[in-house]
């Protein structure tokens, strides 16, 4: 038992040694997959963590999130690296959870409770006679007191300026004295770089050493996917019944009674579909069969933003309606055959509605290309018609909203993995040069990604040129300070030129110092492709 604990405290400070020496100062690429490597390794040594099934599968995901980010290094692959790692400490200590969203809350608490944890076992240590426990003790003792004083302190600080001089005072000299004893003891030690190992050793205590007495899979095992026919209660303790019941009395008796919530839904439906219905009718007349729009950035803009956002309201109206008419015996009613039909109706029309916002979408890209927020809209389309899905797998199975939150949350997991394969900024490029023909070409919009785009724009730049005249070099502001009216130049094609092209070679040159001054670390696929194209082309 003793080598279990020993193994999870060393692995916990190792672990922060480790950290500081990858992360430090370094881009975060190869270092994340060999912590994650690290992570892993451990984990698998540790008899006291069992190892599920399914902590194998989403180990595996955390590790391929962690390759994404060596071959992409986006954001995307970076935030999806954060999310798999969250899922996989959540499952290292409560295999049981079904829930990826349970699964993250119980990562979360482990990540907040590792200092207390650590302390724990420390604390178990002998040596001999000697522990530490009486010194974690006083720990123990002073760390409330402690920060109740900070808290106190910033409010008297804000409320009286003399405290507050004097408090600045006291810590400015508290922290000084701090990082001088840091420096004495060790000289290449600097005070950022110490709570930087304290972050490491916390995150890999958060992995390594469990929270006890947390009872999330006992709880959530009281969570069914299947509804079950209950008997109502005729009176209830709850809060809310109560204040219902003082205020409309009447109103509650007649809302325990299933016929009167089947009547309730039937006309609530039956009103939101013919509703929805002439939206779509409109959509069917006027997008559908009529003119396409105008070939207008202003037109397309409108048309998309004020279709997603009626269609965000529209879904999530949707699913908290079918939701709560469908979350008890009204599923086994044996005359709820119109409200089921009237909800089927209704999903179908969300999904029409779904596809309307979709033609929007590929309208808008047609005629002025790809953007981030246009490919942000395909994927909230696809996200949507996936609720509205599992919301009709609901009803028509008699599934719990807990079954919703699990499938979801399952499905959005993969779509994360499967969005990080993508290098959306070179897509992004490639697709609008290619298309140049049928598009508005944004010039500026190709400028402003990240730097994995400067073999295509480099390649491209003669092709670019053609469209300087609808950027921002078509102008530039006087420099002359004597002009206070500061009007705007129009530089000559010549001009416009020379600064693209000046600023084109000074976005390599960037990349490349700042590509040299990162380690081996810092190395992943995309940038080292785009080193290699600068230098073969001597660029």
């Amino acid at each position: 038992m003793k080598q279990r604990i020993d193994l999870q405290l060393l692995a916990a400070i190792g672990g922060g040694i480790l950290f500081n020496f990858l992360f430090w100062m370094e881009k975060q690429a190869l270092n994340l997959l060999i912590y994650t490597l690290f992570l892993i390794i451990i984990t698998l040594l540790d008899r006291e963590k069992s190892k599920t099934k399914k902590y194998y599968i989403f180990a595996g995901s955390h590790l391929l999130a962690a390759i994404m980010v060596v071959v992409n290094q986006s954001d995307l692959n970076i935030i999806t690296w954060y999310i798999t790692f969250a899922v996989m400490i959540g499952l290292i200590h409560f295999p049981l959870l079904r829930n990826i969203f349970t699964v993250l809350l119980a990562a979360f608490l482990q990540i907040i409770t590792a200092p207390i944890n650590l302390l724990k076992k420390i604390m178990a240590i002998h040596f001999g006679d000697l522990s530490f426990k009486p010194v974690l003790k006083i720990v123990k003792y002073t760390i409330i007191p402690f920060f109740a004083i900070m808290l106190f302190s910033i409010l008297y600080s804000e409320a009286n300026t003399v405290f507050a001089n004097y408090l600045n005072r006291i810590t400015s000299g508290i922290t000084t004295f701090i990082n001088n004893m840091v420096v004495f003891l060790f000289p290449e030690l600097s005070f950022e770089r110490f709570i930087h190992i304290v972050l490491g050793i916390v995150l890999s205590a958060g992995a390594f050493i469990s929270l006890k007495r947390l009872e999330l899979e006992k709880i959530e095992a009281g969570f069914g996917e299947q509804l079950v026919r209950e008997h109502r209660n005729k009176t209830s303790n709850s809060i809310a019944y109560m204040l219902i019941e003082v205020f409309a009395e009447g109103l509650l008796k007649r809302m325990m009674a299933l016929k009167t919530e089947n009547i309730i839904g039937i006309i609530s439906f039956t009103a939101l579909n013919l509703l929805l219905l002439s939206l779509n009718t409109i959509d069917i007349t006027t997008l559908w069969l009529g003119k396409n729009i105008e070939s207008n950035g202003a037109k397309y803009s409108d048309a998309l933003h004020d279709g997603t956002n009626v269609l965000i309201v529209s879904i999530v109206i949707a699913m908290m309606i079918i939701v709560y008419f469908f979350r008890g015996n009204l599923n086994f009613y044996s005359k709820n055959k119109t409200i089921r039909l009237l909800t089927y109706l209704w999903i179908f029309q969300n999904i029409f509605l779904v596809c309307s916002v979709l033609l929007r979408d590929y309208q808008y890209v047609s005629a002025l290309g790809l953007t981030y927020k246009r490919i942000g809209v395909f994927v909230f389309l696809l996200l949507c018609t996936i609720g509205l899905v599992t919301v009709y797998i609901k009803v028509a199975q008699q599934k719990t909203f807990f079954y919703l939150c699990k499938i979801n949350g399952r499905i959005w997991y993969i779509l994360l993995l499967v969005f990080g394969f993508v290098n959306w900024d070179v897509l992004i490029v490639n697709y609008n040069i290619n298309n140049r023909a049928s598009i508005n070409l944004d010039l500026d919009h190709l400028t402003d990604l990240s730097d994995k785009t400067l073999p295509l724009l480099n390649t491209n730049k003669i092709i670019l040129r053609k469209y300087l005249s609808t950027s921002n070099y078509a102008y530039k502001w006087s420099n002359d300070t004597t002009d206070l009216s500061n009007k705007r130049i129009t530089p000559t094609n010549t001009e416009q030129i020379l600064a693209f092209e000046k600023d084109l070679a000074q976005r390599n040159n960037t990349f490349k110092t700042k590509y040299n001054e990162t380690s081996w670390l810092s190395w992943n696929y995309r940038d080292w492709q785009t080193m290699q194209f600068l230098l073969k082309n001597h660029l």
